[in-house]
């Protein structure tokens, strides 16, 4: 196993220690009884790492998978009850018939009992319009843990007016229950008119999510040229997009009326300028590393290759730690396993399944 210093400011003398290697741009890991992993591979692929990190063959059973630019197999969460039912959700970019157009899509099935396939495999749901693009799908899962599952959507990026609008879902977090089904305390449930899906609005890009420990929904949304956002994110709220941002248009110039404020819209908890292109996020609630982390956001950087530790008070951010930057490895997800430590992906064409240790 290799070590990487996080560095004395961030951590004294911490380390971390590579589970499994020699994954295909690796973007979702779960946790499986066992000390195993499921992980998935942007370009089509889910695999079982095993307790020694040795990667198992790709699972059969996968629907068809529009996989290209930023589109592919994406994030994967392992349910609650796995041990009774062995239900995996994962989502991915899906192809019309034609191929021409895609979008995000949730996947609901059930792990053969030698872990080779999925069966019994729905399509719980599925992001309207597909569109012609290869960018900005979004696509983290949430357990709510009231039978529900959160999904962001991302706008399509040649769409981005179409996250203020609520007849479809590019730029929305939708919230339904596990079998596709829309609860009825979804804030838009039972008016004419919206989606009943949808749980926020306004949004980009959203590629890091998870429950914060007072139970809300907290996410990462990516900027356009700065801008990349933290959003605790409550029911029916605007959080802007495209019209209030603290970024600009690739290659400079401002974006709408280049504002970042008005009536109606949310602020965002917290913002980078120049954007750090975040990815997955994860709330650290174990005593593992001692008292000065516990309680931490922890929120992986895909341009600059870090894992940032952000310490959180009376609900503001107060101060952020690098780690793992002497790696520069683009950091794709991040998430505490149920020993208490934290799991990271690097996005690489030979990622890697890394552990956090303390000593």
């Amino acid at each position: 196993m290799s070590g990487l210093i996080f560095g004395a400011a961030a951590m004294a003398q911490g380390r971390s220690e590579t589970v499994a290697s020699g994954l295909e741009s690796p973007w979702g890991v779960g946790f499986l009884p066992g000390d195993r992993f499921v992980v998935t591979e942007k370009p089509g692929r889910i695999r079982i790492v095993a307790k020694d990190g040795k990667p198992g063959a790709p699972l059969a059973g996968l629907p068809p998978i529009a996989a290209g630019g930023q589109g592919g197999l994406l994030d994967v969460l392992v349910d609650t009850d796995f041990r009774s039912n062995r239900t995996l959700y994962f989502c991915f970019s899906e192809p019309d018939a034609g191929g021409s157009a895609n979008s995000t899509a949730l996947a609901r099935a059930r792990l053969s009992p030698d872990d080779t396939r999925l069966e019994n495999l729905q399509i719980i749901f599925s992001q309207k319009p597909k569109v012609a693009s290869r960018a900005h799908f979004g696509c983290r899962i949430v357990d709510g843990g009231d039978g529900t599952l959160y999904l962001t959507l991302g706008d399509r990026f040649s769409r981005k007016e179409d996250a203020q609008r609520l007849d479809n879902h590019l730029g929305k977090i939708v919230r339904i229950r596990k079998d596709g089904s829309v609860p009825d305390d979804n804030p838009f449930a039972g008016r004419p008119g919206p989606l009943p899906e949808i749980w926020s609005y306004g949004h980009r890009n959203g590629q890091g999510a998870t429950l914060g420990p007072d139970g809300r929904l907290w996410m990462t949304e990516h900027g356009p040229q700065g801008g990349d956002e933290i959003n605790v994110v409550q029911a029916g709220r605007n959080y802007g997009w495209p019209v209030i941002t603290y970024g600009e248009n690739y290659g400079g110039g401002k974006i709408g009326d280049g504002i970042t404020a008005k009536e109606g819209m949310e602020q965002p908890l917290h913002y980078w300028v120049p954007s750090i292109a975040t990815s997955g996020m994860a709330f650290l609630t174990s005593d593992r590393y001692g008292a000065a982390w516990k309680g931490n956001l922890f929120v992986g950087s895909l341009k600059f290759g870090y894992l940032d530790r952000i310490e959180l008070k009376n609900g503001k951010v107060v101060a952020e730690h690098k780690l793992l930057e002497d790696g520069r490895a683009r950091i794709r997800d991040v998430k505490q396993g149920p020993d208490g430590l934290l799991y990271v992906l690097t996005d690489e064409s030979s990622g890697k399944l890394l552990r956090l240790r303390p000593n």
